[in-house]
């Protein structure tokens, strides 16, 4: 069963935990600096013509004959975009990959409602196939869990560029994109993300990937149909073509840390027997000592 008899209690702990635990990059309240009045002053900017001089510093002015407006920091609600593949390779052996995203995605979805932000849902293969539009209020989370109820992996290709411009078409407010995916894209996923940094979202990549993925138990003669395009290739495994195999998913998953580390985004790479609790508290955890 995707969402349990007690997954709503779950759900709230989570929530509780997020307060104690983590007041950074993930679900942190956004601060923004507004020109005027607000909670607290944050700095300084030069005088433009048609700037409202209520705001001008007088004591600035007086002292240094500079003209300098104030600014603040002011409290706003955290925008999160959740972005779920739903391609054919979520559904790789049992489907536990696309069953643990979805749930993380509820998870994150509760948290973000329950601290008053708000949280919207994108699933994606080729482009965006179908998406709950970004909402705010505890009692939605019945109707996102609905929708991933209701959500399918699709038949076709992956293709992440596609996916996230589809995304950034309707111009959607900056704020938190948390991402999950294997990011297994032919191209790779590097250009993909790279949109949304341009674009000023923070952005969380969660990888997902199955046991036999990563250490897959064959020998011999088989039969490899890719999941995603259909094609069929027959081969001969063995030890040596196993190594190369290995050496490659680990080069992929080398290469999301990398790209992360490099531009400072949040990183978090699981199997997909991993308990989604304790992997959004890895998130947390993660996000809050970077």
């Amino acid at each position: 069963m995707l969402f349990p008899p007690d997954f709503m209690t779950r759900l709230e702990y989570l929530s509780l935990m997020s307060r104690k635990v983590f007041r950074g990059q993930l679900l942190a309240q956004r601060r923004t600096r507004q020109t005027g009045s607000g909670i607290e002053f944050s700095d300084h900017r030069e005088y433009a013509a048609g700037d409202d001089l209520r705001y001008l510093d007088w004591n600035v002015y007086a002292r240094h004959g500079d003209l300098l407006i104030r600014r603040f920091q002011e409290d706003q609600d955290l925008h999160v975009y959740i972005l779920l593949d739903n391609s054919r390779s979520m559904s790789f052996a049992d489907g536990s990959k696309f069953d643990l995203a979805r749930r993380v995605a509820a998870g994150v979805s509760y948290i973000a409602l329950a601290d008053l932000d708000r949280a919207g849902l994108f699933a994606f293969s080729n482009g965006i196939s179908a998406e709950h539009p970004v909402t705010r209020g505890r009692e939605q989370i019945l109707p996102m869990m609905r929708f991933l109820q209701r959500l399918e992996v699709t038949s076709g290709h992956t293709s992440l560029t596609h996916s996230i411009a589809r995304f950034l078409h309707s111009r959607p407010r900056p704020g938190l994109v948390l991402m999950l995916s294997d990011f297994f894209d032919s191209v790779g996923f590097q250009s993909a993300v790279d949109q949304l940094r341009f674009q000023h979202f923070d952005v969380h990549l969660v990888q997902l990937t199955h046991q036999q993925e990563a250490h897959p138990e064959l020998r011999g003669d088989a039969q490899l149909v890719d999941l995603e395009s259909g094609s069929e290739t027959r081969i001969t495994i063995t030890e040596q073509r196993l190594a190369a195999y290995r050496k490659l998913f680990d080069d992929h998953q080398k290469s999301v840390r990398d790209y992360c580390r490099r531009y400072g985004l949040g990183c978090t790479q699981t199997c997909s027997s991993t308990d989604f609790e304790a992997l959004i508290m890895a998130m947390m955890n993660s996000s809050s000592a970077e």
